[in-house]
């Protein structure tokens, strides 16, 4: 362990939000522990109220977790901020429960940020569990980017087009480079580039809180980097692209998606294109 003027240096804090999940946590916290991390890091586990028995698991058979528990859930970003509020590392890993981690991934991302002190957010490769990749690194939205991915009218030829931009289709995601933001699934961040832009913003219960993050961070002069080199798998399920045009009236995940884009263009409207 790391001492330095007698207070413990820890590396790395990761933090995993739980809302009715136990299951993929669980599996997660397995791939955490497979790792052959020669540093100190620790793991914060919030529970949005979800009521599935992830404190008496964690209690059974985690107990080198540290477990917050939300009174109510409040969003992603709320129950991140929870565990973000608790957070001793010197980085901190975002993780979603439905992340599965791959050897030497977390290292990769970790000395990148230490060899590049203007990066504010590494990201790497997200990859479906055939191996596949998903496009998790994205341009700018224009305001109708979001329809365009939720309903028919993305398969209209210059919706296509912007779509494909959105997604940033014309590269193979096979080198490291600076983009716009990330997918908020997996991010790993220094404490104190989180300590100047502050934290999620609340005011999105679900869906654009990573772009809003992003922005700030680019805002305050640092980069986002999507990096290739690192890859995760991603137990991905697009519960908002269900449904097709129907889903903005029937589509609870999809709605909230909506809303939070408006909420999302309304703040940032004197710098949107």
């Amino acid at each position: 362990m790391n001492i330095i003027n007698g207070l413990i240096n820890m590396e790395l804090s990761i933090v995993i939000l739980n809302y009715k999940m136990k299951g993929l946590v669980k599996n997660c916290l397995k791939t955490i522990y497979e790792q052959s991390f020669d540093f100190d890091f620790e793991i914060i586990v919030v529970d949005n109220a979800s009521k599935d028995k992830i404190e008496e698991e964690l209690k059974d058979n985690h107990r080198k977790v540290r477990f917050v528990k939300a009174k109510r859930n409040n969003g992603f970003g709320s129950g991140i901020n929870l565990g973000l509020n608790e957070v001793k590392g010197e980085y901190v890993l975002i993780l979603n429960p439905d992340i599965h981690l791959l050897q030497g991934s977390v290292e990769k991302m970790l000395n990148y940020l230490k060899q590049n002190k203007k990066v504010g957010l590494v990201a790497p490769k997200l990859l479906n569990p055939d191996r596949t990749l998903q496009y998790t690194c994205y341009k700018w939205h224009n305001f109708w980017t979001p329809i365009y991915r939720r309903t028919f009218l993305g398969k209209l030829p210059w919706a296509k087009k912007d779509l494909d931009e959105f997604l940033m289709m014309d590269w193979d995601h096979n080198e490291t480079r600076t983009v716009d933001w990330v997918q908020g699934s997996c991010m790993l961040i220094p404490k104190a580039v989180l300590d100047k832009v502050g934290h999620f913003d609340e005011r999105f219960f679900m869906y654009f809180e990573d772009t809003d993050l992003c922005r700030r961070i680019k805002l305050a002069e640092y980069a986002i980097t999507y990096l290739a080199q690192a890859e995760v798998i991603h137990f991905h399920r697009r519960q908002s692209a269900e449904g097709g045009v129907f889903s903005i009236l029937f589509n609870k995940m999809t709605r909230t998606h909506i809303f939070s884009w408006l909420k999302y263009f309304y703040k940032w409207r004197k710098d949107n294109n």
